[in-house]
């Protein structure tokens, strides 16, 4: 079915998803290359195109709005299906050495692996890289099916067959609304407690569940029964702000709304919340020229 002629242009939804993303129109438009007024009048344009409001403005700067997360989650979904046509495309154009299939848990993907790949352009300009964005399990399942070069996640357990490496550490923690009244609790919730809140989770197969359900199973305790299961960051954080409840997320993906104070953390007590991110590969399998580079340079 063709696209309806009222379907937003990639450029604008790509700066608004990069506002979202780093916080701030201007950050944005620095990242895009082009000035603040630019990246403003087109995020005001898709927001007359779509009829929705999508960020608040204000003396202090841009928020998404509720509608603005949801907007942002979807768009994410568009353009990375965008950037692996052009990957593809790409990889079309050159040799079969010169392309780097990777695949990546969504954690790792929208929050470390873009300066990753960043430097790795800068040493190897005639390469291109292909990535997969999808949870720990999924990514398992590309790296022992042979679709992809590097797999990166989140998960804690080992899969047989494969080898790995770690490339970074991360911490969960329990977020909630500014205005729940979980935000003002200075004493750490013991982790039994859990199951009193209205808890958020990822879908089953993701990291950030399967860490979760690591650590509560060393204190003892189980995971709770969700009020809600999402396949997204960006997803649960909307239904957060909206009042929906409370959630365990990477610190990684809430840093911005906890340091703007959309959000709050609650102290847990028990569970060990730290986990370790993984590099995997295909064992007794020699990596790639470019799969090593990639390695050694994040392990720099």
């Amino acid at each position: 079915m063709p696209l309806p002629p009222t379907f937003p242009p990639l450029s604008s939804l790509d700066v608004f998803v990069s506002a979202v993303r780093l916080g701030s129109v201007s950050r944005a438009a620095a990242a895009h290359g082009i000035s603040q007024p630019t990246a403003s009048a087109r995020i005001q344009n898709l927001e007359r195109q779509l009829g929705i409001r999508l960020l608040n403005r204000g003396t202090g700067g841009s928020t998404p709005t509720q509608g603005g997360y949801l907007v942002a989650e979807w768009a994410s979904t568009i353009l990375e299906d965008s950037n692996n046509l052009m990957a593809g495309l790409e990889a079309l154009r050159t040799k079969s050495e010169d392309k780097l299939r990777l695949a990546a848990s969504l954690t790792i993907a929208e929050y470390l692996l873009p300066g990753w790949l960043a430097h790795f352009q800068t040493r190897h300009p005639g390469a291109s890289a292909a990535l997969e964005v999808t949870n720990s399990s999924k990514v398992i399942e590309s790296v022992e099916n042979g679709n992809v070069d590097l797999g990166f996640i989140e998960s804690p357990g080992s899969a047989h067959g494969l080898d790995s490496i770690e490339v970074g550490c991360d911490e969960l923690v329990l977020v909630v609304a500014s205005t729940h009244p979980l935000a003002k609790r200075k004493n750490p919730l013991p982790c039994s407690d859990l199951k009193k809140v209205n808890l958020i989770l990822r879908e089953p197969g993701s990291g950030t569940r399967e860490s979760l359900e690591t650590a509560l199973e060393e204190c003892n305790s189980s995971i709770p029964q969700p009020l809600l299961e999402l396949g997204s960051n960006s997803a649960i954080k909307a239904a957060i702000l909206d009042g929906a409840g409370a959630a365990v997320l990477s610190k990684l993906a809430v840093e911005i709304e906890i340091r703007d104070g959309r959000l709050s953390m609650v102290p847990l007590k028990g569970p060990m919340l730290k986990r370790h991110l993984r590099a995997i590969w295909l064992a007794n399998n020699p990596l790639s020229e470019l799969a090593s580079s990639l390695l050694a340079q994040i392990k720099l």
